[in-house]
């Protein structure tokens, strides 16, 4: 009967999506089973719509967004929307057992949010599982009516999509990983738009081909959605300009090769003014990993198409080594926020919160299994109750207010050679930072040398932060904040924290609720490396977590 009832809403609201205004845009996502074929192998994945990627979301600045997903697939799901809009609640925001419980089997839930102070490119992705790997897809934001660009407006905006691909079933893949004790095994694969590319075995045809033309810009909208890798990303012959990250306007930055961590999307303007002819866009990993451990060391690339083209062989870019760190540094850390451009916020001076936390992998204490850690304490997530239910209902026992803002210990984080072995190991917990609403909160984020050295890609869900600097090594507390940019900081909502090095992050708590921070590499999440934030209600009803809607799903 709700599944009936769920039905009917749905066509309720597609019909009314087709003659409301265009303040209120309305989406249906079905989820269910989809048989697809690559590289020689045919595999059953779950999908959104019947596509790979998803549907793209196109809305305005400003915009009113309606979601209604209904869960017809075997497993739970829950859909996150990758960015900060202002909520009509964080109860839209769709991590599993943190904001909600999962949508199960033969049953729905509406996302219902406001688009406003953001423009660019964002995305949507499961957020229970390794469903991500092919529920995910764009959402883009365009200026309102009568707004423009801070920048010439393009002849087209594409979205570039990088994925990730198992010849099978990949919520099997991670439950095989988390029986072992040992990492999930790599992918066979990577996709752009959903399409491995030539280099791949039986994927001639499942090239993803842009036909452009001559003289035009474009603007590419480049998201990384795969789950456990980094990216180079070039197009042969051709320089692109970033002017947005993570929907937030950037100062133009002329570059050859983009860089981007999963989680975080990268606007590019290219000019098609070399000669008529066919270019590769090719994307393969940036393993930072010290020691090196294995991963997939393979290439994806699609077509760049002149129109008028005759050449029989397209030039292929010339991509930087897997290791490259000072190329990906060098990217990261040129890029500045459009200070005084749409939407643009100043860096908050005063900071009621100071943090310092380590992050990395480590072993479970008592036994020899992975854990990975944020100040040495391994999340775990809740089952019977979300923790955001737990908060606005005061029900106790679900987590603690007691994550720490140091870790325990001061050590040499970044040295794999640390006398103490005992600091290797972690313990499980579920805990949050408590935060007054409105509270500025400054955050140093430290890796550590436990098991490895690695760039560790943090995302903060409900808030863009500021990224004053980021370096290698130890952060050193005397000389870093001497370095920091309070002028015009990059803004991002997921930050690539360099391999054995740090960064520091500045944001406001304005929106109450509980907010998950967590790696995005997909691998890490399950073993613990994140935390979470409860930042309590304001002294105004607008200010304040409403209740939960009526179709909130139960646990």
């Amino acid at each position: 009967m709700e599944r009936f009832v769920f039905l009917v809403a749905i066509a309720s609201a597609l019909l009314a999506s087709s003659t409301a205004s265009a303040e209120i845009v309305e989406h249906s996502f079905i989820v269910k089973k989809l048989t697809v074929r690559k590289l020689c192998h045919e595999q059953v994945i779950t999908a959104v719509n019947g596509s790979l990627p998803g549907p793209t979301l196109r809305v305005r600045e400003g915009d009113k967004l309606v979601v209604h997903v209904l869960n017809e697939s075997p497993y739970n799901v829950t859909i996150h929307w990758h960015g900060v809009f202002q909520l009509l609640s964080a109860w839209a925001d769709g991590p599993a057992y943190v904001t909600q419980c999962p949508i199960r089997p033969g049953h729905g839930y509406t996302y219902k949010f406001n688009i406003t102070g953001q423009e660019g490119t964002l995305w949507w992705h499961a957020h229970v599982s390794w469903l991500r790997a092919t529920v995910y897809g764009a959402l883009i934001i365009r200026p309102r009516s009568g707004h423009r660009y801070p920048f010439p407006k393009p002849h087209k905006e594409i979205p570039i999509l990088i994925g990730e691909w198992w010849n099978a079933n990949v919520v099997n893949v991670e439950s095989q990983g988390r029986l072992s004790g040992l990492p999930p095994n790599n992918s066979d694969a990577y996709t752009i738009n959903g399409r491995p590319g030539d280099l791949y075995p039986c994927s001639k045809k499942q090239t993803y081909k842009l036909k452009v033309v001559q003289g035009k810009t474009y603007m590419l909208r480049i998201i990384n959605a795969a789950l456990n890798n980094q990216h180079f990303f070039k197009i042969a012959n051709h320089r692109m300009t970033v002017v947005s990250v993570d929907a937030a306007y950037t100062e133009p930055y002329l570059t050859d090769v983009v860089v981007i961590a999963p989680g975080q999307t990268t606007d590019v303007l290219v000019t098609f003014d070399q000669r008529i002819g066919s270019y590769y866009m090719a994307a393969k990993p940036y393993a930072s990993t010290v020691p090196a451990i294995p991963f997939d060391n393979t290439t994806t690339r699609g077509l760049i198409l002149y129109e008028g083209d005759t050449s029989p062989a397209p030039v292929m870019p010339a991509l930087p080594d897997f290791d490259d760190t000072p190329t990906a540094h060098r990217f990261y850390t040129n890029l500045t926020g459009l200070a005084g451009g749409p939407h643009w916020v100043p860096v908050p001076l005063h900071v009621d919160e100071h943090m310092f936390v380590t992050v990395g992998v480590n072993l479970l204490r008592g036994g020899q299994r992975f854990a990975a850690s944020m100040n040495n304490e391994s999340f775990v997530l809740p089952s019977r109750l979300s923790m955001l239910e737990a908060f606005f209902d005061n029900v106790s026992g679900i987590y603690t207010t007691d994550f720490p803002d140091k870790p325990a210990v001061k050590f040499d984080y970044t040295n794999p050679n640390i006398g103490n072995t005992s600091l290797i190991f972690t313990k499980k917990s579920t805990k949050v930072k408590k935060l007054k609403f409105n509270s500025t909160v400054e955050i140093v984020l430290q890796n550590t040398a436990f098991l490895a050295i690695e760039n560790h890609p943090i995302h903060v869900h409900g808030f863009n932060f500021h990224v004053l600097a980021q370096g290698f090594g130890n952060y050193d507390v005397v000389n870093g904040p001497k370095c920091f940019n309070l002028v015009n900081p990059q803004s991002r909502n997921t930050i690539a924290v360099p391999v054995g090095g740090w960064a520091v992050i500045r944001f406001q708590a304005n929106n109450p609720g509980v907010w998950l921070a967590h790696c995005h590499l997909d691998v890490h999440l399950p073993l613990g490396l994140a935390m979470g934030f409860q930042v309590e209600n304001g002294p105004t009803p607008s200010s304040m977590l409403p209740p939960p809607p009526p179709d909130l799903p139960k646990c």
